[in-house]
């Protein structure tokens, strides 16, 4: 599909610009090459059209996935799902840092951040596609 051809409903798009929702399975593969936003609806409708759920079932097992990732890391745990990627906690020491104009040294508090690492079939996915 052609980025200036018309979308599902009546909705032209142009190069630049993003449909509000994709209602289709097929739309994200439209879009292949383009930049796309990808939100949580989006995911919704595409679990839902692939797994021949109601929107409502998709949520749910959507919400179920996050969540269980979620509380992995609150853990620590890594989370690895195979051919994907790993979901994992990475802890930042304290430091202090200076700030540049006045000199003046600030702390910066340790803290424990997510960390996503691709995996494999992810990679190589991308770079196929690039």
């Amino acid at each position: 599909m052609r980025p200036d051809a018309e979308y599902n409903g009546g909705l032209a798009f142009s190069e630049n610009t993003v449909p509000h929702r994709l209602t289709l399975a097929s739309d994200l593969d439209n879009f292949r090459g383009h930049w796309c936003l990808v939100n949580r609806k989006d995911l919704i409708g595409k679990i839902a059209l692939d797994a021949e759920l109601t929107r409502a079932q998709a949520a749910r097992a959507l919400n179920a996935c996050l969540e269980g990732i979620q509380a992995g890391l609150v853990r620590g745990d890594r989370v690895t799902i195979s051919g994907f990627g790993t979901f994992g906690v990475l802890h930042r020491k304290a430091r202090t840092l200076r700030i540049p104009k006045t000199g003046k040294p600030i702390h910066i508090a340790a803290k424990r951040v997510p960390r996503f690492a691709a995996g494999a079939d992810l990679k190589l996915a991308i770079q196929k596609t690039g």
